[in-house]
């Protein structure tokens, strides 16, 4: 095994070990915050029949104390994952959370759990299926997000502060709880990182069953639209091969249909379930709509979703607890845009040849590109180019060195503000925008925390000269502090994000 497979390895051994200490961590901390205080709802043990069962006996068990202290902690939106888990579908307003993660628990407390069932009682054994599956899942998530880090930065130790910076993420807490956080971060990040692997059926089964963990699975698409965009103009304008691009084009947007397809199938599900059967004044207003999507007017009717709605003075403490998160995806776009500004604006199509070589998963046509790219950069770019190119990184190198506020050289330039970051880059403006105009802004914290654009500026400034690394340090102390804030708060019934 050669020095770089090693370090690589190395660095895989140590971020699963962080990963899994982050988790014992968290766990501690709720453990030690549910000693010290009072939920401030205690009905979280309350548990009514489910509606097709007439009566349900109670649960005679051996060890009442445990169960109760996992029903206990099932608060907020785990409370709606596990009664959808454990009595399916009842309310309008359940159909607000997506499936795999109840289909995943249920499954769970059936086989692998299910002796448990007598020693601390059936839904006492849907929240520990629902502790385990989440926690395993961050940790896996952790580790491909290092292995895609290491792969788009190109550069094992940002990639390695990357993923210890992503253990330790500011919405911790829901990682380590009943959301669905955990499994979608897996199933996005994973199949992102198939993608880049030139993996793409398996990147659509991942980023499709990612839609089907939370709905803005869906926006994974872009992904493969980003890529599809690209091969295809290669098609046209450089190879003069319509057919080919014909052909580019009909298999990107099959794989972006496929992404859409658990989302798009749940939905008709609740349709079929709420909708049909019923006279037309009996009918939810949804179900009369032109597009009868239950998703969206239940986020518009029960929680008040939608553009503006939350801009509003009583609101302003939930853009205050916002503003860190949003404020850093702010920043990571902007450091992107002033340094990589014909990347940018052109969606990368006026990148240099030697930029989209180094990206060609993305960018071009054909598996020798991706396998031969040192090969294809020297032999297919003429000198003229290749001159040219070594003039534009030069002159680069010192336009970031003046106007970097973080003073990262030509190393930030192969890794964060290289070509193969910029469809992470408007993934998360297109989130932020999303989180701040759209949605209850508070949920930006764990919304946006699987973005991985997030942690690669950040591990870029936390090496950086001057001010930069003060901002570094700053992020840490942001994390520990919704860490700490979060696992407080949320573990007694308190809101936080």
């Amino acid at each position: 095994m050669n020095t770089s497979n090693f370090q690589k390895s190395n660095h895989i051994c140590i971020i699963l070990k962080t990963a899994v200490c982050s988790r014992l961590f968290l766990l501690a901390l709720i453990i030690f915050w549910r000693s010290l205080f009072e939920p401030y709802d205690t009905s979280a043990p309350l548990n009514p029949n489910c509606l097709s069962l007439e009566s349900q006996p109670a649960d005679t068990v051996l060890w009442p104390k445990i169960g109760a202290a996992i029903e206990g902690s099932i608060v907020w939106d785990a409370v709606y994952f596990v009664r959808i888990a454990q009595c399916g579908y009842e309310y309008e307003q359940s159909y607000a959370f997506l499936p795999l993660l109840p289909i995943c628990i249920s499954f769970l407390s059936r086989t692998v759990f299910a002796p448990l069932i007598p020693l601390i009682g059936h839904r006492a054994v849907l929240g520990l299926s629902g502790y385990v599956l989440n926690n395993i899942a961050f940790v896996l998530a952790a580790v491909y997000f290092y292995k895609l880090s290491v792969i788009i930065l190109k550069d094992k130790e940002a990639a390695f502060r990357a993923s210890i910076l992503f253990c330790f993420n500011p919405a911790s807490i829901f990682y380590s709880s009943i959301y669905s956080e955990s499994l979608y971060a897996l199933l996005s990040v994973g199949g992102v990182y198939h993608l880049i692997s030139s993996s793409n059926n398996v990147a659509v089964l991942w980023l499709a069953l990612s839609g089907s963990a939370r709905s803005n699975g869906v926006l994974n698409a872009g992904y493969f639209c980003f890529q599809t965009m690209h091969e295809a103009y290669e098609a046209i304008f450089l190879k003069k091969r319509a057919y080919l691009s014909v052909q580019v084009l009909l298999v990107g947007v099959l794989r972006c249909l496929c992404i859409f397809v658990p989302f798009v199938a749940f939905q008709a599900y609740g349709y079929y379930n709420i909708c049909l059967g019923h006279f037309p004044d009996e009918m939810s207003p949804w179900c009369k709509a032109r597009v009868p999507l239950v998703y969206n007017y239940l986020q518009s009717h029960y929680w008040g979703v939608g553009f503006l709605r939350y801009f509003q003075l009583k609101q302003l403490p939930n853009f205050l607890l916002a503003s860190p998160i949003l404020s850093l995806a702010l920043c990571s776009i902007i450091h992107y845009m002033r340094l990589q500004p014909e990347i940018f604006f052109s969606l990368g199509f006026r990148a240099s040849p030697e930029e989209k070589n180094s990206a060609a998963v993305l960018f071009s046509l054909g598996a020798d590109k991706r396998s031969n790219s040192d090969q294809f950069s020297k032999k297919s770019i003429p000198q003229t180019q290749e001159n040219h190119n070594l003039r534009r990184r030069k002159q680069l190198q010192g336009e970031e060195s003046a106007a970097s506020p973080t003073g990262c050289k030509s190393s930030a330039r192969l890794g964060y503000l290289s070509a193969f970051v910029l469809p992470f880059v408007l993934h998360l403006g297109f989130m932020a925008a999303t989180a701040f105009f759209v949605m209850h802004v508070q949920v930006s914290t764990r919304f946006l925390s699987a973005s991985p654009p997030l942690y690669w500026f950040a591990s870029y400034l936390m090496v950086s000269r001057g001010a930069g690394r003060r901002w570094g340090y700053l992020i840490w102390a942001y994390s520990a502090a919704y860490i700490l804030l979060g696992s407080l708060l949320f573990s007694n019934f308190y809101p936080f994000t």
